[in-house]
């Protein structure tokens, strides 16, 4: 009883996530907006993170490009959030009408390599991941919430289809290095920052970012095809895209590869800058002797 009190604001929350999916998707997504708006009223101390990110980011922008950028953001973050109702609850049937999915023969090995679905930071990831657990068993990497009870809904709305092989970080990467060698595509974030751990500096938009090694190193001990997944919120849902396999990878080193990788998110991230994750502290660590950033 004491723990039912204890999370009673998470099942009440939870609770009017749930009723949220019955909307239409128009009403669900005006809801995000004002939630959105809210959010950046309020948000003060994210606010300043986003704010720092585009700055560093795109310096040649004028301020109110990127102020502009900044209210979109928080706009479709929002947005994106509600949606989890709509896949975590609703019909199979409904989430295809509202996803649409192109690219799907990219997860076709012919060689019998394994697949490395690359899944850039931006909002409407969790859409991806939907749609490819529809599509095909795939294995994932999640990260621990510190709410148990959110925590519990997010694994089950993860699993609802094709019984994917969800990983905690904490579990590391050898149970999913064992699923690709046994042929699941593995749906992986790489554009986060973990910290000085199996990361490295390379840069991203021109600022050093410790970024994690593993999709070399993945690559380079199974033999996979990375093939990138990018997400897109659009106004009748989302649009969820695996892009070619990649030529020439790897390369010549993994900070090579590692290099090309930002590279590549970055010119996915010009095409839609108001969607990528940019309320993340991508640049919390620093290079020794670097001043903190945030």
């Amino acid at each position: 009883m004491r723990h039912f009190f204890r999370y009673l604001p998470s099942y009440a929350g939870l609770g009017l996530l749930w009723l949220l999916h019955w909307l239409p998707l128009p009403w669900l997504r005006a809801l995000g907006a004002g939630l959105g708006y809210l959010l950046l009223g309020f948000g003060r101390e994210r606010r300043w993170v986003v704010r720092t990110n585009l700055r560093l980011c795109f310096p040649a922008w004028s301020e109110a490009e990127r102020e502009r950028v900044l209210r979109r953001h928080f706009v479709v973050f929002a947005q994106a959030f509600l949606d989890r109702a709509l896949f975590w609850w609703a019909p199979r049937a409904r989430l295809e009408r509202l996803i649409k999915f192109k690219g799907g023969a990219y997860l076709q090995r012919q060689d019998g390599s394994p697949t490395l679905i690359l899944a850039p930071h931006f909002v409407g990831l969790d859409a991806g991941g939907v749609m490819l657990t529809m599509t095909t068993p795939l294995v994932s990497i999640y990260s621990n919430q510190k709410n148990p009870i959110f925590n519990a809904v997010l694994l089950a709305g993860r699993m609802r289809f094709n019984g994917p092989v969800l990983l905690s970080r904490q579990e590391g990467m050898r149970r999913a290095l064992k699923a690709m060698k046994q042929g699941l595509p593995f749906y992986y974030l790489p554009d986060m920052d973990f910290g000085r751990k199996e990361s490295i500096f390379v840069p991203f938009f021109g600022v050093q970012a410790a970024t994690i090694t593993a999709v070399s190193r993945l690559v380079r001990a199974t033999g996979a095809k990375v093939v990138p997944c990018i997400t897109r919120l659009v106004p009748q849902g989302y649009e969820v895209e695996l892009l070619p396999p990649w030529e020439d990878f790897p390369g010549a080193s993994v900070e090579a590869d590692t290099a090309f990788m930002n590279r590549f998110i970055e010119t996915q991230v010009l095409t839609m800058p108001e969607q990528y994750f940019w309320l993340h502290k991508r640049f919390k660590t620093r290079p020794a002797g670097e001043p903190r950033i945030y």
